[in-house]
């Protein structure tokens, strides 16, 4: 480049859809911005009169008259841009003399449009210019790695970055994914290898299904590239095209699986607040849906930082705006006066002004290049936490919530390390780095305290309270309106139609208000979030699920010992239970095994049958030791009283048969459906009998020792009533809750002490094959004929995991973490459930697995299948 009166600097020329880019290489050297619309005259240079030859034989050269040039960066600092004003010629040679005629027409198709009155006029023309360029041009093959790969698709899109969006095409081949910018900037081409990415996202950009972010690492803060097609469906084709090549199913998850993990604890308050805005869309190469975090803390002056105080917080359960009760009275005065559309707040609580606020020191140039070329004033500047903090509760306009960098490892946003001259504040002190609270001795100490109190116990008690006002059910509606947590209605998704705004000026002024103003999260719950189990609710619920007279008998110290080693060794068989290994198998029915039940020494194995038989079988001698048939219908369950002097049978013939082991007899039988009972369960001298009559009932007096010959009297003291034949039924530890299967794939949950539904989530098609709660009844499991599994968080009746298999999974059993099921082909799976993946496949009947049992030490295995065997499987480790 050579201005007409220096000497010549190097470095390269960018076209932008408004400006021409100088960029020496000298970094000493300011950058140059020349906006189109300044521009007098586009033109090669000497092309007036006799210059011309010489400059054309020379090299290519443009000419650029105007009367406006910014410098940016000058000796390589970042600071306000110097503006010059007044007329003046740039020449630009090119290296490449051939591609002058190009540039220069692009120039002039660049600055007509800048000089049009209307914004939209504007836009449209751009797109069209770049369009035609784009149409023009294709993927250049030499920039394959392979000269094996083969090309699936290509088409055009703009790789998106922080206030720069780069056109180019990209390119799918069975091994890559490529980008070529169309200007080659910042490199010629953005390759990523299939093989090493972890997770994909669409992404809402600009208000319209077309972006796509690519992650190859399991850091959720920054991704490996972000593209911004112009057609849904090509973003459609290669989301689906990356998708089916990623092994594991590590696409797009939802946000119900992360809960899972976050409620177990297997991910950080961090961790899954990262997950939740990346699946609401946002993302740190999007200014206007960047991610956003809670303050946590609200105790900016002590010296020492209590996290053991609940005073030292933030209520959680309230929006910024309401946090302080007067000024929340102001704004809902005048909430109350407005017209319709009414809102509650005037600005949001995430935008790109807030996010460049909070990251002046460490992305100056954003917030130059957002502001025309100045820093913000100083006393408006990110200057110290608890003035921040201070404004967020007084300010009548300031309601923003933080960013994940708060609750990171990486100091530099509160850290003046560039030296910037931010301005002096009226106080006459110089901008410089952030001002920490008392608690802190430095910016290390403040992240790490700022981590902690994230993680904390007050805080993953209450998160989910923030969860519901930003990502969930109380962002919308009247659920938002009684949470005092109603913004702009052009914040919400879905707000405004932007195609059904004709004149294009209007919608890119709408669209432009609604980028710079904020946008509310996607919506990612319709449904209370359920809470985090912390230790004071894991003590309690355990403490509840035990049996009650154990709850009061007086504990010896060996007795408590010995129940820490069952949790340990419980815990042990789990890990291991991928290592299960078939001991014996014995054919000992004519048709499909039902049900299992074992005596307590483990010495006798009763099951139930479709052939209407109960068999009893000795563990020991390997021998078959009775046979007994109460009528001719299939057995559907069975169940052994404690004592293990009774076993209970269900019957396709609508009862319920007792049978006593000692008297070698049915003892008696409850006549107590209208149709097939199903499954039974007892606790506590109560019957619970599921039936295809569409009730579940509870039977009392039906004490565990079934003695003489007297006949008993079963009084129902409860009728559950559903709308279809009920399959399945399982106890909570505690039997205080009660979950069912149906027919047509609902499982509900029923409070036991009021006979009444807690929730009723249809969440399978087809019959529900089986269901259990976690020992501790924070989740309930159910498998399906369609192949799903599916947790249900038993507080708020939310569906916070399904996985899918291609065939019925037709009984299970589980320890809250993983999944042992027995398949319709015979197999045992094993399921992670917090890594969302089958870990193994057990061969096991040749047939579907019809029933399973564990014993209480989860040691040993009993499975049943419609291959008439039941198989006895021992864990090996």
């Amino acid at each position: 480049m050579a201005p007409k009166t220096s000497r010549k600097i190097r470095g390269s020329l960018k076209i932008c859809s408004k400006s021409v880019i100088f960029e020496p290489d000298a970094i000493s050297q300011p950058i140059i911005k020349i906006p189109l619309r300044d521009c007098i005259k586009i033109g090669k240079h000497g092309e007036n009169g006799a210059n011309r030859h010489f400059a054309m034989a020379k090299s290519g050269g443009i000419s650029l008259i105007f009367s406006q040039v910014y410098f940016i960066k000058e000796h390589n600092i970042v600071a306000p841009y110097k503006i010059e004003r007044g007329k003046m010629e740039y020449v630009f040679e090119l290296d490449v003399s051939g591609k002058v005629e190009d540039v220069v027409e692009t120039l002039l198709q660049l600055h007509r449009a800048s000089c049009l009155d209307k914004l939209g006029d504007q836009t449209a023309m751009i797109t069209a210019i770049l369009q035609s360029r784009l149409a023009r041009t294709s993927f250049d093959k030499n920039r394959f790695q392979s000269v094996s790969e083969k090309l699936h698709m290509e088409c055009k899109a703009e790789m998106v970055t922080p206030l720069v969006t780069n056109p180019g095409h990209v390119c799918i081949t069975d091994t890559n994914l490529y980008f070529q910018p169309l200007n080659g900037y910042p490199k010629p081409v953005v390759q990523i290898t299939l093989q090493d990415v972890r997770r994909i996202y669409k992404r809402r950009h600009g208000l319209m299904p077309l972006g796509l972010e690519v992650f190859c690492t399991e850091d959720d803060l920054c991704s490996d590239i972000y593209l911004k097609f112009y057609e849904p469906q090509d973003r459609d084709d290669i989301y689906f095209y990356i998708a089916t090549y990623l092994e594991h199913h590590v696409a797009e998850r939802t946000a119900e699986s992360y809960t899972l993990q976050w409620q177990r604890g297997h991910l950080s308050n961090r961790q899954y607040l990262l997950h939740l805005n990346n699946l609401a869309d946002r993302s740190c190469n999007d200014l206007s849906q960047y991610p956003v975090f809670p303050w946590i803390i609200s105790d900016y002056c002590s010296s020492e930082l209590d996290l053991s105080n609940p005073g030292t917080f933030r209520d959680l359960s309230k929006p910024v705006g309401a946090l302080n009760k007067e000024r929340l009275e102001r704004l809902l005065t005048r909430y109350q006066e407005m017209p319709e559309p009414k809102f509650m707040y005037g600005s949001h609580y995430s935008s790109p002004g807030y996010v460049l606020f909070y990251l002046v020191r460490i992305a100056p140039e954003y917030m130059l290049c957002l502001q025309n070329g100045r820093f913000d004033n100083a006393d408006r500047m990110f200057n110290s936490i608890a003035e921040t903090w201070k404004n967020c509760l007084d300010g009548a306009t300031d309601f923003k919530e933080l960013i994940p960098e708060f609750y990171g490892d990486d100091v530099s946003f509160l850290v003046n390390s560039l030296k910037l001259d931010l301005g002096k504040r009226q106080g006459g002190q110089m901008v410089d780095d952030v001002e920490l609270p008392p608690w802190a001795r430095s910016p290390e100490d403040f992240l790490q305290k700022s981590k902690d109190a994230l993680e904390s116990t007050y805080v993953s008690e209450h998160l989910h309270e923030w969860i519901d006002l930003v990502f969930g059910y109380k962002q919308k509606g009247s659920d938002a309106v009684g949470a005092h947590n109603v913004f702009h209605p052009l914040t919400y998704e879905g707000g405004v139609d932007l195609n059904s705004i004709e004149d294009p000026n209007e919608k890119v002024a709408m669209l432009t208000q609604i980028l710079e103003f904020g946008q509310t999260p996607k919506q990612l719950f319709v449904t209370p979030h359920p809470r985090r189990i912390t230790s004071k609710f894991r003590s309690l619920s355990q403490t509840s699920s035990y049996n009650a007279s154990t709850a009061d008998s007086p504990v010896s110290p060996g007795e408590e010992s010995f129940e820490d080693l069952t949790e340990e060794s419980k815990t042990l068989a789990w890990n291991n239970i991928t290592k299960l290994q078939l001991h014996e198998q014995h054919k000992i029915h004519k048709e499909a095994v039902t049900g299992i039940a074992v005596s307590c020494n483990g010495s006798s194995v009763f099951t139930t049958s479709q052939d209407s038989t109960l068999k009893m079988f000795s563990k020991e001698s390997k021998m078959l030791q009775r046979s007994i048939s109460f009528s001719n219908m299939a057995l559907s369950s069975c169940l052994l009283l404690p004592g293990d002097a009774t076993v209970i049978s269900s019957s396709w013939d609508n009862n319920v048969y007792f049978y006593s082991i000692a008297f070698g007899r049915c003892q008696d039988t409850l006549m107590g459906h209208d149709d097939a009972v199903s499954k039974i369960c007892w606790h506590d001298d109560r019957l619970y009998s599921a039936s295809w009559d569409s009730t579940v009932k509870v039977w009392s007096g039906v004490p565990a020792e079934m003695t003489g010959t007297k006949r008993h009297q079963f009084d129902v003291l409860a009728e559950l009533e559903h709308d279809v034949s009920v399959d399945t039924i399982s106890l909570n530890a505690a039997s205080t809750l009660l979950v069912s299967g149906t027919k047509e794939g609902t499982v509900t949950i029923w409070d036991l002490t009021t006979a009444t539904i807690l929730h009723q989530i249809p969440c399978h098609s087809g019959t529900v094959c089986d269901t259990a709660f976690s020992p501790d009844s924070r989740h309930v499991l159910s498998t399906g004929e369609d192949g799903c599994l599916n947790v249900i968080d038993v507080q708020t009746g939310m569906l916070i995991s399904s996985m899918a298999s291609d065939e019925p999974q037709r009984c299970f059993i589980w320890d809250g973490n993983s999944v042992l099921s027995g398949s319709q082909s015979g197999e045992l799976l094993v399921w992670d459930l917090l890594g969302g993946k089958i870990s193994e496949r057990i061969q096991g009947h040749t047939g579907a697995v019809t029933c399973i049992w564990m014993n209480e030490q989860c040691s040993s295995i009993i499975t049943g299948g419609e291959d008439r065997q039941i198989m006895f499987w021992k864990l090996q480790y």
